[in-house]
C-alpha cells in the first residue's frame, strides 16, 4: 500500500532515502531549503568553476551502487568514477610522500620512508579486515533497543570493537614510527574527532580507503547527489526546491506533516528527517516537546570539530596529487587546539583536494579549482570569525606557501570563497558548526546515538550522520538504507494485520 512520505533535507541520506521509498512505490516528496539539492553533498559554482562543498571523494562504492540496483538503476549510468591510486601526499615538516592503494608500492614507500614498519602494513591489512567484516552487519542494521547489544552479530563483534584503545593506540600495534601512526589515524578527521579520543574501532576508516580505494565522481562528488536526484524524479518523487519546513506539524507526539516557510502545510503519513539533528530538533520542535534531546540536553552532547573552507578559481593548474594533507609541526598540539582547548591554532593542519589534475570539467581550460580545506573548533569556542577571519585565512595561505607545492597561490586567484564555522551554522544550518555532526564517542554510537525510528516522536524517522551509523558518505547511504527498510517493514506489517483482521471479521 503506498504511503505519503515527506522527507525533510535532500542531502544524500535524503535522497537515498528518497530513492528506495519512490522505487517501492511510495509517493515521495522531499523539502529542501537551499536552491538545490546535496546539502554538505552539493557543488558550489563561481564563474565557470565548480567546487565540492563537502565530501571531496567517494569511498565504499559498493554501497552506491547497492543502493543504486535497489532503486532500480546501475549507479554507472548516472556516475564517471574514476578510482585515484595514488590517493593522497602526506606532507610533515621533514619528509613527504604518497599514500597509494598498490599495497606492494605502499609497502615500499613505507620501507623506504620508515624502514622496518613495512610488514605492520600486511598485519594491519588482516586484521582489520576481519574488524570491518564483524562491524559490517552493526552498520548495516538497526540499533535502538539495549537488547539488540545481545545480538549474535553484536557478540562476535565485541573484540573487535577496540574497547578502551583509541584509534592512536590502535595503530601503535602496527606502527613503530610516529608519522606513519599519523598517516593512518587522521582519518579520525572525516568524524570530527582527535585519534587520540576516537574509539579504536574507526581503524576501519583507514583501512576501508587502502582496501576498497577512493573515487572521484568527474563532475566531483555533489554529482551523486545531482544522480540521486535523477532517479528520485525518474521514480515519480517530487523534490521542492528553495522553501524550508518552519516546523514539524504535531498531534500529541505523533508527526502528521510540515509547516512550511511560505506558510503552506504539507500532510504526509511519515516524516523522514534529513536536516542536521541538533538543528532541527532544536529549530523545527517546539521547546518541551522533547525530553531526551531537549535544547538543553543537545548542549551538553559532544559534537564534531569544525572546518574554515576557502574555495578558489585559479588562472593556472598546480602539479601535486589530487589530494594533500598538510600535518601541522605538533600535529598532536594542533589537535588539542580543535577538539579540546577549543582556540585558534598558530600552525594549522590543511587538506587540499586539487581536483582539476583530474577532472578537466570542474574549471576553465588551463585554470583550476582549488579546495582547501583547514579543521577548527566549532562554535562552543566562541570564537568570534568576523574578527578573525581574514587573519586565519592568511595564515593558512602563509602555511601553504612555506610548505607545500601551492607556491605564489594568491597571484592566480580569480574567484574566492571562503565558509567559516559561523558561515556553516547561519548559512547551512549545522548546529554550532559543528560540520561532522555529533560526536563518535562510544557514549554516542548505536544504541546511544539518535535512532532511525526517532524515539521521541511517532511517524518521524531520521537519516543522515546525526543517526546510526554515523557521519561520512558511506554510513549516511547505510542510515537510509536502514530506514527505508524499517519504514517497509512497519508497513508490510500495519498491511498484514489489517489482512488477518479482515479474514477473522469474514470468519465471524
Amino acid at each position: 500500500m503506498s504511503k505519503e512520505m515527506i522527507i525533510v533535507g535532500a542531502g544524500p541520506g535524503g535522497l537515498a532515502a528518497a530513492m528506495l521509498l519512490s522505487a517501492r512505490g511510495h509517493s515521495v516528496t522531499v523539502v529542501e531549503k537551499q536552491a538545490h539539492v546535496g546539502g554538505r553533498n552539493s557543488s558550489i559554482k563561481l564563474d565557470g568553476f565548480t567546487f565540492d562543498m563537502g565530501p571531496t571523494f567517494l569511498s565504499m562504492p559498493q554501497i552506491a551502487e547497492e543502493i543504486f540496483e535497489e532503486s532500480k538503476r546501475n549507479l554507472h549510468d548516472y556516475l564517471d568514477l574514476r578510482e585515484l591510486e595514488d590517493m593522497y601526499e602526506l606532507i610533515f615538516p621533514d619528509k613527504s610522500f604518497t599514500v597509494t592503494r598498490n599495497a606492494e608500492k605502499m609497502k615500499r614507500t613505507i620501507e623506504q620512508y620508515f624502514p622496518g614498519d613495512g610488514a605492520g602494513y600486511d598485519r594491519f591489512m588482516e586484521e582489520t579486515e576481519k574488524k570491518m567484516a564483524a562491524l559490517t552487519p552493526i552498520l548495516q542494521g538497526k540499533m535502538d533497543r539495549f537488547h539488540h547489544y545481545l545480538q549474535w552479530k553484536v557478540i562476535k563483534a565485541l573484540p573487535h570493537l577496540s574497547l578502551g584503545s583509541s584509534l592512536y593506540d590502535q595503530l601503535s600495534k602496527f606502527f613503530s614510527a610516529e608519522q606513519l601512526k599519523l598517516a593512518f589515524t587522521f582519518q579520525s578527521k572525516y568524524l570530527g574527532m582527535s585519534p587520540w579520543e576516537c574509539p579504536g574501532a574507526f581503524s576501519i576508516l583507514s583501512y576501508m580507503e587502502h582496501a576498497y580505494g577512493i573515487y572521484h565522481p568527474i563532475g566531483g562528488v555533489n554529482q551523486l547527489s545531482e544522480a540521486m536526484a535523477r532517479v528520485v524524479k525518474e521514480n515519480g518523487g517530487s523534490i521542492q526546491l528553495g522553501n524550508g519546513v518552519q516546523k514539524l506539524l504535531l498531534e500529541g507526539k505523533k508527526v502528521v506533516g510540515v509547516l512550511m516557510e511560505d506558510g503552506s502545510e504539507m500532510k504526509g503519513d511519515e516524516v523522514i528527517v534529513n536536516g542536521d539533528f541538533a538543528h532541527v530538533m532544536t529549530n523545527l520542535v517546539d521547546e518541551g516537546i522533547l525530553k531526551k534531546y531537549s535544547k538543553s540536553k543537545l548542549e551538553k552532547k559532544k559534537y564534531s570539530c569544525s572546518t574554515f573552507m576557502i574555495y578558489l578559481g585559479l588562472d593556472k593548474v598546480y602539479d601535486t596529487n589530487h589530494h594533500t594533507i598538510i600535518f601541522a609541526d605538533d600535529y598532536k598540539k594542533n589537535v588539542e587546539e580543535i577538539t579540546d582547548s577549543k582556540k585558534l591554532s598558530e600552525d594549522p593542519s590543511i587538506y587540499v583536494q586539487n581536483a582539476s589534475v583530474t577532472d578537466p570539467t570542474l574549471a576553465p581550460d588551463g585554470k583550476s579549482a582549488l579546495y582547501i580545506l583547514a579543521p577548527v573548533p566549532n562554535n562552543f569556542s566562541e570564537i568570534d570569525w568576523e574578527t578573525h577571519k581574514d587573519t586565519f585565512k592568511g595564515l593558512v595561505f602563509d602555511t601553504l606557501e612555506k610548505k607545500s607545492g601551492f607556491k605564489n597561490l594568491q597571484n592566480h586567484i580569480e574567484v574566492e570563497k571562503v565558509l567559516t564555522p559561523h558561515d556553516w551554522e547561519k548559512e547551512i544550518l549545522v548546529y554550532k558548526g559543528a560540520t561532522f555532526n555529533l560526536g563518535h564517542q562510544l557514549s554516542q554510537m548505536m544504541v546511544l546515538r539518535p535512532h532511525n525510528r526517532f524515539e521521541e516522536l511517532e511517524n518521524c524517522w531520521l537519516v543522515g550522520g546525526g543517526t546510526h551509523p554515523g557521519s561520512g558518505l558511506p554510513t549516511i547511504l547505510e542510515s537510509a538504507r536502514i530506514t527505508a527498510n524499517l519504514l517497509q517493514e512497519k508497513h508490510q506489517n500495519v498491511e498484514k494485520n489489517s489482512v488477518t483482521s479482515h479474514r477473522l471479521e469474514r470468519a465471524q
